[in-house]
């Protein structure tokens, strides 16, 4: 088991790049971040190198709707750019969202459909579309994580809004480089059935995201209980990602004594 930290998130008081040493303080090497394109990310590649870590995810937040078979030429474009990317600057993985979410009036909204298409033949869509995908990624070593986004603070609708459909995305890809992020804040926002969750979908998922409900701060500070998900996890052999996509509510020295408190290994 291992945590992965967000740069996004944590330590906001510095510069990107310099989150990057302050994570490698708390022994933490394997670092997160969003929207690739608005991140300099030779500069943060470099940083990691000089201190011993790892970019082990981010995404494109220009990569279109797969749900949209308007945004097929798209898709494929800003996928085989993210991916280049990626082989560049050592990134093991890259997130992969059924809509195009982008940010309205400070708001998160996903982009409107080009015209009117079923929810049968969205999803038909994305099927589709992710097959051409994985023969890009076929030719890396990378590997993408497919994420269900909630509808409670992204509006306008969401295709993939609840794990249950974002894990027969993942089966019926059957690619092993195609796998589920299950992420307890969104799956709490959308769905609930956290306990059933790591269940239903075991062996589906090697990243588990802790952000609690309702602030998307660490473990202890909301509604989901933490321990008693990690002693299921436990009992099932998990041995993944631990990824920390949340906004500390104390000093980060202080908040990851907390969660490695709530994530103990003996």
């Amino acid at each position: 088991m291992e945590f992965t930290g967000y740069l996004d998130f944590w330590f906001t008081d510095r510069p990107l790049v310099e989150r990057v040493e302050a994570f490698s303080r708390l022994g933490v090497r394997r670092l997160d971040v969003w929207c690739w394109r608005l991140v300099d990310m030779a500069a943060l590649s470099a940083e990691c190198k000089r201190v011993g870590s790892v970019i082990n995810s981010t995404f494109d937040d220009q990569m279109g709707s797969l749900a949209d078979p308007n945004d097929n030429e798209l898709t494929l474009r800003s996928w085989a750019e993210s991916l280049e990317m990626a082989e560049r600057y050592g990134v093991e993985t890259l997130f992969i969202f059924s809509n195009q979410v982008d940010i309205v009036n400070g708001k998160e909204w996903t982009r409107r459909l080009s015209r009117y298409v079923t929810e049968a033949e969205q999803y038909a869509n994305l099927l589709s579309q992710t097959e051409k995908i994985l023969k890009m990624v076929e030719q890396t070593k990378i590997k993408v994580w497919v994420e269900a986004l909630n509808t409670f603070h992204i509006q306008g609708g969401v295709l993939v809004h609840d794990h249950d459909l974002a894990a027969d995305w993942v089966r019926r890809m059957n690619h092993p480089q195609f796998r589920l992020a299950f992420d307890c804040y969104h799956q709490q926002r959308t769905a609930g059935n956290l306990m059933y969750g790591l269940e239903a979908y075991w062996g589906l998922y090697d990243t588990f995201h802790v952000g609690d409900v309702p602030t998307r701060q660490e473990p202890g500070t909301g509604e989901i209980n933490f321990p008693n998900l990690w002693a299921k996890l436990r009992s099932m052999g998990y041995d993944g990602l631990i990824g920390m996509e949340f906004r500390p509510s104390r000093s980060e020295a202080e908040t990851f004594e907390r969660v490695k408190e709530i994530f103990k290994t003996e």
